[in-house]
């Protein structure tokens, strides 16, 4: 009996886990493509998952950050998808290379025809190439609302706290990594001081080229000179042994 009860207890205590565990594993999250560099471009995906079983997912809405706005958002086509980008006036215009911006995305929106919608038990990705990313700052926090077939929103905008805990309903975060180096490992400054030793390796090896220039025009003078001196004595030899006999 006591087993049982202890069996029975262990399963609902496994299934309460598996309730609560469950939701909050499955929300609206972003992640790039690669990387996302600070001060770069970037293309990344929004990951819608269907969180009920009797409705679809039919529209999401996906708001960007306004203390760090992105000059450049540009959606991916998705079949049986309708895209809306919305734009805002800056209150302050951006300078991307060298050109002012004043005006930024604020939203995007999909909404779905209805062989398009997202049915419970799928996800739907929605890509997008974004930049030019802040430098300033090591994530990027977007706020998504998502709207099934019965009507319901679900506001996926709450941001994680200090103390790690994740909400009910949090919002899509991208974290933003170092800007990376070349190809070849080597940062600009890298690069610079490269070149520099290039540069002096260049002068110093044009140096080395020229000394051994002049050693070697040096050694085949003085070869020169020995071959005439030997043939002189040749010469003075045979006369010497002439006049003797």
């Amino acid at each position: 009996m006591n087993v049982s009860r202890i069996a029975v207890a262990g399963g609902i205590a496994a299934t309460t886990v598996l309730l609560l565990a469950g939701p909050a594993s499955a929300h609206v999250s972003v992640q790039p493509q690669g990387e996302a560099a600070k001060g770069g471009y970037a293309t990344i995906n929004f990951k819608v998952p269907n969180e009920r079983d009797d409705a679809s997912t039919v529209k999401l809405e996906v708001n960007f950050p306004t203390d760090h706005p992105l000059s450049s958002v540009s959606p991916q086509a998705v079949p049986g998808w309708k895209i809306d980008v919305t734009k805002a006036t800056l209150a302050e215009p951006l300078d991307v290379h060298g050109k002012k911006v004043t005006e930024a995305v604020s939203k995007v929106t999909w909404t779905a025809d209805a062989s398009a919608a997202i049915k419970p038990g799928y996800f739907q990705q929605f890509p997008l190439s974004v930049g030019q990313l802040p430098e300033d700052a090591d994530q990027l926090v977007f706020k998504a609302l998502q709207t099934y077939s019965s009507k319901e929103v679900v506001r996926w905008i709450e941001e994680t706290p200090a103390s790690g805990e994740e909400p009910d309903n949090p919002a899509p975060v991208l974290t933003l990594t170092d800007a990376a180096a070349d190809a070849h490992g080597a940062t600009a400054d890298d690069k610079a001081a490269g070149t520099e030793a290039s540069a002096a390796t260049g002068h110093t090896t044009e140096a080395a080229s020229d000394s051994t220039s002049t050693s070697d025009s040096t050694a085949r003078v003085l070869g020169i000179v020995g071959i005439v001196i030997g043939i002189a004595g040749v010469a003075f030899g045979i006369l010497a042994r002439r006049r003797t006999v």
